[in-house]
């Protein structure tokens, strides 16, 4: 059975409005307009603002580290995969690949995210997973929303787009931000 993927790449890293002291790390699908939110640790979203910021700390952080190491011993991180979700905890193996041998490692969601961004590794996720856990946007063309679904308010979802607007200019990647912006400027004209 071979379940269909769907790539996935860091839209935004916020406070989390369900918990206090958490972060929501919010991905979005590659060439998609779903966006799945991911809530994680102070530390782990901190690295992971520091590796899309490109600031480059004085010593290695744990995830430099590793990624460090993975390298010196020749072994390439070939993809992340969210594979399952329980009770709103993701789960992720890491693919690694070290001459003609891959391993699969399980790993925290967000380790596996931070090593990602760090290795320029795709990140993917099972599409029935995606579309289960996706945020709700009010976009969507079924407006039988299921209860327990989650809704995005839309000043939240203009920050989202902005950021991810942001991060395509400075990526150079205009076709991406040229949707983007479309969306934004959709999004201000039905306020």
């Amino acid at each position: 059975m071979n379940k269909k993927k769907v790539e996935l790449q860091v839209l935004n890293i916020s406070n989390s409005q369900a918990q206090v002291g958490a972060y929501a790390l919010v991905l979005g699908e590659v060439n998609g307009k779903r966006q799945l939110p991911v809530i994680i640790g102070a530390s782990e979203a901190q690295a992971m603002v520091i590796e899309l910021k490109g600031i480059v700390p004085p010593r290695p952080l744990t995830h430099n580290l590793f990624a460090s190491v993975l390298e010196v011993l020749g072994v390439q991180l070939m993809r992340v995969l969210i594979y399952k979700v329980d009770n709103g905890v993701f789960y992720s193996y890491l693919y690694l690949k070290e001459d003609e041998t891959i391993l699969r490692v399980d790993a925290r969601t967000s380790d596996a995210v931070a090593l990602a961004l760090r290795m320029n590794a795709p990140i993917f996720i099972y599409e029935e997973i995606l579309e289960a856990e996706r945020l709700k946007t009010g976009e969507s063309a079924d407006n039988n929303q299921e209860p327990g679904q989650k809704e995005l308010p839309e000043e939240d979802a203009l920050e989202i787009l902005k950021a991810a607007l942001q991060k395509a200019v400075e990526e150079e990647d205009y076709e991406r931000a040229a949707l983007l912006r479309d969306q934004i400027n959709q999004r201000k004209n039905n306020l």
